[in-house]
């Protein structure tokens, strides 16, 4: 009988440990850290297999649109975000070979180079320095919210310069055997509340 017992524990603690392997393997922490991975080796080709590049940049073209106003990016109004909407495609290609060539290089110089001389820019390097800059360290994944196919990842990252922490909130696809980040969701809150950081630093300073 206890050999039996014995046998019982062993294997649900073998199916417990391949259960969690398989899960740290194919969650979706795992496809973050590989996304990052392909930054620091350069590949383009596996930082996409872990990131959706045209539909991060597509949707950072909406709420950038969305709050072009009250982000001060550039000039608000109905008829302008209107305008904006019309050259989403060209504004998220661009965006795209911005990322590509910094990615392959490592060069912010390089990425900002590669952005065509154009009126209206939706560079991703530049919105995420204002959320992210270089000061700023990794903290922790502070929630991971599967529902279904789909989850939520809040990547937490400290901001030196106005002393507090500010959370990334990622939506991200199950693939089968890999999870691919498809939206920041909270970009534009985001950046809000980074302008209201500056602004509240400036007045404190004067």
């Amino acid at each position: 009988m206890k050999k039996v017992i014995l046998l019982l524990v062993l294997t649900a603690l073998a199916i417990g440990g391949y259960l969690f392997y398989r899960s740290f393997t194919t969650g979706p922490k795992y496809s973050l850290m590989q996304a990052a991975k392909a930054t620091q080796t350069h590949d383009m080709a596996k930082f996409e297999r872990y990131v959706d590049v045209t539909s991060v940049t597509g949707s950072l073209v909406d709420q950038v649109a969305a709050q072009s106003s009250a982000l001060g990016l550039i000039p608000g109004g109905f008829a302008f975000r209107g305008a904006l909407q019309l050259i989403k495609p060209q504004l998220a290609k661009a965006a795209h070979k911005e990322l590509q060539t910094y990615i392959e290089t490592g060069s912010v110089e390089a990425a900002a180079a590669a952005q065509p001389k154009r009126a209206v820019k939706v560079s991703m390097l530049g919105l995420a320095s204002k959320v992210v800059n270089p000061d700023s360290k990794f903290k922790d994944v502070k929630y991971v919210n599967e529902q279904g196919d789909q989850a939520l990842v809040g990547i937490e990252f400290t901001q030196p310069k106005y002393d507090t922490t500010l959370v990334v909130e990622l939506k991200m696809r199950d693939k089968g055997d890999h999870w691919q980040v498809t939206e920041i969701t909270n970009s534009g809150e985001l950046l809000k509340h980074v302008a209201r950081l500056e602004k509240q630093r400036r007045l404190g300073g004067k």
